[in-house]
């Protein structure tokens, strides 16, 4: 039986993504051999501004050191607006970065943003029509639907919860997007994003939306686990966490679509 670490970037502020990750983790250990174990580093931000973003993104280097002195077995960047409000595609030079520094300190690890994991995600799945739901200010939903779009997506629709405080938006309900997800238009679409903010607490949403709606329905997190798992060479296997941890769907899958 193997265990594997699982290392994450977290803003100071997120208070998800070291609950939804482990939770799906150990709802897969219920069900497959493996074995994980967690462990975090943080770079500072309260409020989800571009300026503060991108200051944050600066410490994420530092982040991934500290991660590999603990010779993690994945990396992952748990801010997926962080990535996005940098530019079109940042996510793949933060990735390169950010795995260069591991390899450079002697112990190299995948690098997984949940803003690749998004967009992998939806390849995985086949969707090309999407519908959003985010916890951000109109301008910065702006920018993430813009990134998406930009590589091959058409988002039909999106909605803004408007929440500028990051600890306010970790501390929602978890089955809020339950009803959020009436407010979406998903005629015509292949998937819906039920968050597409790691702090916006969805996982208690996920099945019950997707069984609702009768489209796959995936989070940040969703995606950023699916990576993850993949990147381990594990099947992307959580129970009662939509159509992408299903079991069906592989890394392979992503990159060729």
């Amino acid at each position: 039986m193997k265990t594997f670490r699982i290392g994450q970037i977290v803003p100071s502020s997120n208070t998800t993504m070291e609950t939804e990750i482990p939770t799906m983790l150990r709802a897969r250990e219920a069900v497959e051999a493996e074995r994980f174990t967690f462990h975090s580093s943080r770079m500072r931000m309260k409020h989800v501004t571009k300026e503060e973003l991108a200051r944050m993104d600066g410490d994420s280097g530092r982040c991934a050191l500290e991660l590999s002195d603990a010779r993690v077995d994945v990396l992952g960047y748990a801010c997926l607006v962080a990535i996005m409000s940098m530019g079109r595609g940042y996510h793949r030079q933060s990735e390169q970065r950010l795995h260069a520094l591991t390899l450079e300190n002697g112990a190299p690890a995948p690098v997984v943003t949940s803003a690749g994991a998004l967009i992998d995600g939806l390849k995985t799945l086949g969707a090309r029509k999407i519908a959003v739901l985010t916890p951000y200010m109109k301008p910065l939903t702006a920018l993430v639907v813009d990134y998406i779009e930009h590589e091959g997506f058409e988002v039909q629709d999106a909605v803004s919860l408007e929440i500028q405080d990051n600890l306010a938006v970790g501390a929602r309900d978890p089955r809020a997007p339950i009803e959020l997800s009436k407010k979406l238009n998903t005629a015509n679409c292949d998937a819906v994003v039920l968050s597409a903010c790691v702090q916006m607490p969805s996982l208690a949403s996920i099945q019950p939306v997707q069984d609702r709606i009768g489209l796959p329905v995936v989070s940040a997190a969703v995606c950023t686990v699916h990576s993850m798992l993949t990147s381990l060479g594990l099947k992307p296997l959580v129970p009662n966490a939509g159509a992408l941890l299903s079991g069906a769907y592989a890394r392979t899958e992503a990159l060729a679509s």
